[in-house]
């Protein structure tokens, strides 16, 4: 059974999600801006938040996925999600990543990627980190690229969200020897 550790950042505490944190989940991924640009449902149905959460530990503890809560200290509010799905015969790890409108544009979302990217590569020994994002979402591309990943394409009507064909911007990233994105490797606590 794989357990998950709990990164630190400048400003972030990223840590396991425990059910606890569903209403808060279903509050921030209920919002129609977040929402609408990803793939989360909308509007979030009562107990989703409970049965996803239950699916991260399980992904956990088969040691298909490393899943974390992006919390802010010292409250530890709860303000997004950062989730790896991750790929052993690859070596390679699928990110992604949600934040809470209220929390949106302070560099949480740079932050908690950059640290999972780093966790992906020193601890779970993972080649190559990918993401995809609607293509008329620039702000998470922005957010891979400040954490060093690289545009690698478009894949064209991709999935379809509320009725519509939506391209997504495909981003990926390959362990070096040194990480480039001159963030320092996350602390287990």
């Amino acid at each position: 059974m794989d357990t998950q550790p709990v990164l630190v950042t400048d400003r972030l505490l990223l840590r396991p999600f425990d059910v606890a944190d569903a209403p808060v989940v279903q509050r921030l991924c209920g919002d129609y801006a977040v929402a609408a640009t990803t793939l989360l449902p909308y509007p979030y149905p009562d107990g989703l938040a409970e049965v996803w959460i239950a699916s991260l530990s399980e992904g956990i503890e088969r040691g298909e996925a490393a899943a974390f809560a992006v919390t802010v200290p010292p409250e530890g509010n709860l303000i997004g999600g950062v989730r790896l799905q991750i790929d052993r015969v690859h070596a390679r790890g699928e990110l992604g990543f949600w934040v809470g409108r209220p929390c949106w544009g302070r560099g949480y979302a740079t932050e908690a990627v950059g640290a999972v990217i780093e966790y992906g590569f020193s601890v779970l020994g993972l080649h190559r980190v990918y993401a995809v994002h609607f293509s008329r979402n620039p702000a998470s591309g922005r957010v891979m690229e400040k954490c060093g990943m690289l545009r690698e394409g478009r894949f064209r009507e991709h999935v379809r969200k509320w009725g519509v064909y939506e391209d997504v911007d495909v981003w990926g990233i390959i362990r070096e020897p040194a990480f480039r994105t001159g963030t320092r490797i996350p602390s287990p606590l």
